[in-house]
């Protein structure tokens, strides 16, 4: 610990050299963290926006429909199920209609409400839509009077097969380019380790050559390798404030997620990972790097 806090020190040009490429690693995982948050706050949203209206005839008894919803819900694909009642789809369709007059007109020389009741059906994935209007269509057909109109599933299947596609592409790609850069980071982090303990060689040859152990040699540029790591993590942590501060208006206005709210509510996980990471990295890279002048 002594021998490599001071080598940390000493070597104060090297040591700059890999904590400022590890915290370039760490912040493509800081940043990797908050993207993957955006991502999955917008797949949630555009999901939760995504659902199959079912609608009844409007000789079809209050009682019976309750009773269809009660099978509805009891779907284990099933999310939630909100019941509009024939007075509120009448209340609603005044409201969205009440600057035309025409069409206003038209419905009181009606008389009576022409609109049904209808349910509104959200599944836990857009994938289970399929199955749900399935098992509607079939309960609706063994029974001796159909109490459904229509479903209004044929409408939105394309672009619930759309979400669908985008939802698996989108984390497919996001998880690629992770891993590229952090794969790319990780060799420039070892490639800058190697070159601190290169610019230490002779004095590894002169230790083995007066019988110095492997694990003697190598525990002080595995203490560096961590001190780089702290040093990086910390700095990453201090500027993805800034960045989630200033970034926070714009994420929360077009995503709907702050995420300077999101890194402090979750700085924890954060720094545990950031810091997991950095003082990983710099120990596996150290004892990897000094490996190659441990062989006899």
């Amino acid at each position: 610990m002594r021998t490599g806090s001071v080598g940390f020190v000493r070597s104060a040009y090297v040591s700059f050299s890999a904590i400022y490429v590890m915290t370039i690693t760490l912040l493509v995982i800081g940043g990797s963290l908050v993207f993957n948050a955006l991502l999955d706050h917008t797949l949630v949203t555009l999901k939760s926006k995504v659902d199959v209206n079912i609608y009844f005839t409007v000789d079809a008894t209050e009682e019976a429909i309750l009773a269809f919803r009660r099978q509805v819900e009891s779907l284990s694909d099933v999310k939630g199920v909100t019941y509009l009642s024939r007075d509120e789809a009448l209340a609603q369709f005044r409201d969205r209609h009440q600057a035309d007059e025409l069409t206003i007109r038209a419905l009181e020389e009606l008389g009576d409400n022409p609109l049904g009741a209808s349910l509104s059906v959200t599944a836990h994935d857009p994938s289970q839509y399929e199955g749900i209007v399935q098992f509607v269509t079939e309960t609706s057909e063994q029974a001796e009077t159909t109490i459904i109109d229509r479903i209004n599933f044929n409408q939105n299947k394309s672009a619930i097969d759309r979400l669908t596609t985008i939802v698996s592409v989108i984390d497919k790609i996001t998880q690629i380019i992770v891993m590229t850069l952090v794969f790319v980071t990780i060799l420039i982090t070892f490639n800058t380790i190697r070159l601190a303990i290169y610019t230490a060689r002779e004095e590894v040859s002169v230790m083995r050559l007066v019988g110095a152990s492997n694990t003697f040699i190598r525990g002080p540029f595995v203490v560096q390798g961590a001190l780089y790591g702290i040093a990086a993590g910390i700095l990453t942590l201090i500027l993805l404030y800034p960045i989630a501060y200033y970034l926070g208006p714009s994420t929360d206005a077009f995503f709907g997620l702050n995420v300077f709210r999101y890194y402090l509510e979750d700085f924890g996980r954060i720094f545990l990972i950031l810091m997991g990471s950095g003082i990983g990295l710099g120990v596996i890279s150290s004892a990897v790097a000094i490996s190659r002048y441990l062989r006899i």
